[in-house]
């Protein structure tokens, strides 16, 4: 006999909907897997075999077919125990089969029936959307994050035998109430870190308010100990909240790698990664044999801190490129293509030489020539294109140091990009652009036109150094930012002399 499951796979970070048919038939016993299942998915079959006996159900004594539909891609992971047992039961005449339908099951099956969680519960409800099916059966440490998606009925289960008390119509799987933006409140700041302690450094922090107001990349150079790491850990306190739809797009990413909290449905908070300067390309960008989001991926509508940014390896840091210009990856194998989104803000910071103190006038730097070339070309001329500030950060003072905090702290900051940004919301409307660093180059010209001032001190700017085509719109989108956070309606010439002063490569190296 034929039994049909719903069921869904992770295709990247997308969900897709699997129907899993079991057939039993005469013959030795025998269970088979086909449909390209990977070792966790093979291995289903003990955990089935035990997990039905354990809960009191007969496991047939012929020959055990289980197809993965479709079979032209590759299926991972233990989310197939769940449905695999139920098509068993189906299969031997245990349970209905017009009592499957409408229904997408998944779940990992421990040897004693009960049921673990599985990754890209998220993506599986939207899969369970799509396809229209109503109704979704999943661990009950999955039924917070699915939740979020109202329009399929998410019923949690803790063990087999309430799954199948449930489709055989003898006992009810009460809905888990859906969650939605009204029950959703995102984090007012990152981890109670407040850019009020971090002392001096007033020009750095205005950058990084400007930053954060047109979502542009950034880099700093300074000596050891001048609060670079501070300040770019306290990036996201001055950042905005997310939006439901930004946490439902983060969300997405961390579940179908196991990385969202089980305790509420969303992230609530901008994510900060900071890979150490020794991951590699696939670890930073993503892909692999089966490809996986890479950091780039997990710091999507929030900040990627590359600290001491000469020590990653140059192959590493040019693979930045594609998702710097984009705001999205595209990994491609024999198999396919896919697509993993990467809107970040990247803070990167640096020495400006291998020992740290060139330029500082309290400390002797011992660096060759040959030493401090080779070290500032690990960072290359178009990867330094693409980053709109660079900017030094020099050692603080004893008197900044010791003296009161400043005035502004992470809470008034954070008003201030939040009025830039609703300017920037206001005048992007509809076009799918939501800060002034995702401008075109036509729209960089409808929306921040300079007058005639302006002009001559940009033109002044590229012939005194040297720059490209890219860093001319890269300041004027900072120019413009900085016009959104004084409330100025105009890019005035201020504001492209303050733009261009954030340039410091293009002055010193």
């Amino acid at each position: 006999m034929l039994a049909r499951v719903h069921s869904g796979a992770l295709l990247g970070i997308d969900g897709l909907k699997i129907e899993v048919q079991v057939d039993i038939s005469g013959g030795l016993p025998r269970f088979d897997t086909v449909g390209l299942p990977e070792g966790a998915v093979r291995e289903s079959k003990d955990r089935v075999k035990a997990a039905l006996k354990n809960q009191g159900y007969p496991f047939p004594d012929g020959r055990v077919t289980v197809n993965l539909a479709p079979a032209d891609f590759r299926k991972e992971g233990a989310g197939f125990d769940l449905p695999m047992a139920v098509g068993l039961l189906a299969a031997q005449g245990l349970l209905p089969q017009a009592g499957l339908e409408g229904h997408l099951i998944a779940g990992e099956l421990g040897l004693d029936g009960s049921i673990r969680p599985v990754k890209g519960a998220l993506a599986l409800a939207l899969a369970a959307r799509a396809e229209g099916l109503g109704s979704l059966i999943l661990p009950r440490a999955n039924a917070p994050e699915a939740s979020v998606t109202p329009e399929v009925a998410v019923r949690p289960a803790d063990n087999l035998a309430q799954v199948t008390e449930f489709l055989s119509g003898r006992a009810d799987l009460p809905i888990m109430r859906p969650a939605d933006g009204r029950d959703w409140t995102p984090d007012a700041a990152a981890d109670g870190l407040d850019l009020a302690e971090v002392r001096g450094q007033e020009r750095a922090k205005r950058a990084l308010t400007v930053a954060a107001a047109g979502g542009h990349n950034l880099l700093f150079i300074g000596p050891p100990g001048s609060g670079k790491t501070m300040m770019a850990q306290r990036l996201p306190s001055i950042l905005p909240p997310l939006t439901f739809e930004e946490a439902l797009e983060t969300t997405k990413i961390y579940s179908a790698l196991g990385r969202s909290p089980l305790d509420r449905p969303l992230l609530t908070a901008r994510p900060f990664r900071a890979p150490h300067h020794t991951i590699s390309d696939v670890g930073l960008i993503g892909g692999g044999r089966y490809p996986r989001p890479g950091e780039v991926s997990l710091a999507h509508n929030g900040v990627l801190f590359l600290d001491e940014l000469p020590e990653f390896k140059k192959t590493v840091l040019e693979v930045l490129r594609q998702p710097l210009e984009d705001g999205r990856v595209s990994i491609a194998r024999a198999s396919g293509s896919l697509i993993f989104p990467a809107r970040f803000m990247l803070v990167a910071a640096m020495n400006p030489c291998p020992c740290g103190y060139l330029g500082d006038p309290k400390r002797e730097c011992r660096c060759q020539p040959l030493q401090i070339q080779k070290y500032r070309a690990h960072v290359s001329g178009p990867l330094l294109d693409r980053l709109d500030i660079h900017l030094e950060a020099p050692a603080v003072e004893f008197k900044d140091l010791a003296g009161e905090a400043p005035a502004l702290g992470s809470p008034e900051l954070r008003a201030k990009v939040a009025a830039a940004r609703a300017v920037q919301a206001r005048r992007f409307a509809g076009r799918g652009l939501f800060v002034n660093a995702q401008m075109t180059g036509g729209q960089v010209k409808k929306w921040a036109p300079l007058g005639p001032e302006g002009q001559a001190l940009l033109k002044q700017a590229m012939e005194r150094l040297g720059l490209s085509a890219r860093a001319y719109a890269r300041i004027n989108k900072l120019a413009r930012t900085i016009a959104d956070l004084d409330g100025a309606a105009d890019v005035g010439p201020a504001h492209v002399a303050e733009a261009i002063s954030y340039r410091a490569l293009d002055r010193v190296f």
